[in-house]
């Protein structure tokens, strides 16, 4: 079953499951316990916000928001939904609930937040949801699964960017390894968003605009045993299709030349790896990539023994058959590395197209790419630039899109305000204690043109202003504050939603994309490294620190002695 409704428009693809019955229990009880007390006309307001940046990290990236609005534009209770309620509430409610049920929109809803792929820090509300009491409610539970998962996905895709750097190519190889299909396909969104390159997800290349890439499995090479095994042996030239050239004969050729530059014995090399080699560069001869590490031949080589007996057969037949392709007008692309000592194996494969690049005159062949995937994460990539390795590119899966070092963000939905009277909510955990009341967010810039820090104010208060200078305050601790003049004041909220409408223009996934990037550079390259990162200052002005303590007095219970 396809559960995403199509279209030419491939912005516009959204989810089918993403409906209002995609929800917790406890929303819809809510609801019915709202109605039965009439506070069905109670404006609220709602903030969306996490309370700790992933990763071991200092930054998060914020995505999901137009999935959000999608969610809004198409929220209502289908007849088949009505039914099945009315069989799991109680007998006793009445028809009147269902009727207001079925008539509810997203239309008397407003929402406000800080624009997708930016970046975020814990305590700022990343989204503001304003309108009646039983509405706002019941999209929480559907906003925190949209934005959950996006913005850690699309974190951890741009903290592997940041590791790899902006020379080599991130492609995402996870739908395999994810949590299902709607795991693998929002994966494949979000780590792109985040900065991959590209995705082996086929349907989400489709869905989402995404460029596609893949090489082949082991599965083919190891259909073939043998030479024998290949039918068409032919290729026709790239400049004159009337003229066929046997392959196989002119990569045998080609592959003593280089078993003689490399000092490897012939017998090192696998026939049938050569015969799937010449299969896949007849089938995609200006794309040719070969995996070259499948068959462990016993090397009888001193110098390449154990280390990489598997990996000269592979690179062995791979360069034969470039080199016989480059007689037929045609270019081989590179060779993907999926196991072994990948820094070692790289700077060898490298060593050995410079040396071909060199004898054959061919300066391209010297710049092919190298592919490395096999479990890779952040730390080793980070490692592998310590071994100086010469890959060009990283196919990352189950790290990337399980979020293995940390498998959910933690976002909250959280009340602070209804019929205009404040909301706090208290704990003996501090970080558990929200901020009341409606409110702005500002982001002051240095002279350096860096982000300094995140400011929030009630949003009664005058936005702070360029060169005047402002105390900021730690929302609870009161001697943590300090003055600051920025250079730059951002406003980091826009109406997004208004009128059961979108309201505010949506930027394609490749703006988005390039919006992450250009987030990611307003912040200082201490708070974005991997170790030991600095924390990013999130304050509140002074009366909104004022206002808050206020009420957390007003709301917390006085004890007594005996």
């Amino acid at each position: 079953m396809n559960n995403f409704v199509d279209s030419n428009d491939l912005s516009s693809n959204r989810n089918a499951v993403v409906q209002p019955l995609l929800t917790d229990w406890y929303q819809i009880s809510m609801a019915y316990a709202y109605w039965m007390s009439n506070k069905c006309q109670d404006h609220s307001i709602f903030e969306l916000f996490f309370r700790k940046n992933p990763f071991q990290g200092e930054f998060t990236i914020f995505a999901g928001l137009q999935e959000c609005l999608k969610f809004l534009e198409n929220f209502h209770y289908s007849d088949s939904d009505m039914e099945y309620l009315k069989q799991k509430l109680p007998e006793t409610t009445g028809p009147e609930f269902f009727e207001f049920l079925k008539g509810l929109t997203a239309k008397d809803l407003k929402v406000y937040a800080i624009s997708e792929g930016s970046v975020v820090f814990p305590r700022t509300p990343l989204m503001r949801v304003e309108g009646p009491l039983p509405v706002v409610q019941l999209v929480e539970t559907t906003f925190l699964t949209l934005v959950n998962y996006a913005s850690l996905v699309a974190t951890n895709a741009a903290r592997y960017r940041i590791a790899a750097g902006n020379n080599i190519k991130l492609f995402e190889f996870g739908l395999r390894r994810a949590q299902g299909p709607d795991g693998g396909l929002s994966a494949s969104k979000y780590a792109y968003m985040g900065g991959f390159d590209a995705t082996s997800n086929v349907l989400a290349g489709k869905l989402y605009n995404i460029p596609v890439s893949g090489t082949h499995a082991h599965a083919y090479v190891t259909s073939f045993s043998s030479l024998s095994d290949l039918s068409v042996r032919k290729i026709k030239k790239a400049d004159d299709h009337t003229i066929e050239v046997d392959l196989v004969d002119r990569a045998l050729e080609y592959r003593t030349q280089v078993a003689e530059l490399l000092h490897i014995l012939l017998e090192e090399s696998n026939d049938g790896e050569l015969a799937a080699f010449v299969s896949f560069a007849i089938a995609f001869p200006q794309g040719f990539i070969a995996l070259i590490d499948t068959y462990d031949v016993l090397s009888h080589n001193p110098p390449f023994a154990s280390k990489d007996i598997q990996f000269w057969s592979g690179l062995l037949n791979f360069c034969a058959v470039a080199l016989a392709l480059v007689e037929v007008g045609y270019q081989a692309k590179g060779i993907r590395i999926d196991s072994g000592d990948l820094a070692y194996l790289s700077v060898r494969a490298r060593e050995t197209f410079h040396k071909i690049a060199e004898l054959y005159k061919l300066p391209w062949f010297a710049n092919m790419s190298i592919i490395a995937s096999n479990d890779i994460n952040e730390e080793t990539i980070i490692s592998l630039h310590e071994q100086g390795h010469k890959i060009d590119c990283f196919g990352i899966g189950t790290h990337l899109v399980t979020c293995q070092r940390q498998p959910a963000l933690g976002c909250v939905y959280k009340m602070v305000e209804v019929n205009g009277n404040p909301r706090i909510k208290l704990s003996q955990d501090v970080e558990k204690i929200t901020m009341p009341g409606k409110k702005e967010i500002y982001r002051l810039y240095g002279t350096d043109g860096y982000a300094l820090i995140d400011l929030l104010q009630r949003s009664c208060e005058p936005p702070p202003k360029v060169g005047t200078k402002v105390l900021c305050r730690h929302p609870f601790q009161e001697s943590k504050r300090a003055y600051v003049s920025p250079a730059k004041v951002e406003s980091l909220y826009n109406i997004y939603w208004k009128d059961g409408k979108i309201c505010h223009p949506q930027p394609s996934l490749a703006e988005v994309r390039d919006h992450v990037q250009k987030s990611l550079t307003t912040l200082r390259q201490d708070i974005k490294r991997n170790l030991n990162p600095t924390p990013y200052k999130v304050s509140v002005s002074d009366e909104l620190y004022s206002f808050i303590h206020e009420l957390w007095l007003q709301n917390a219970p006085i004890g007594e002695l005996f």
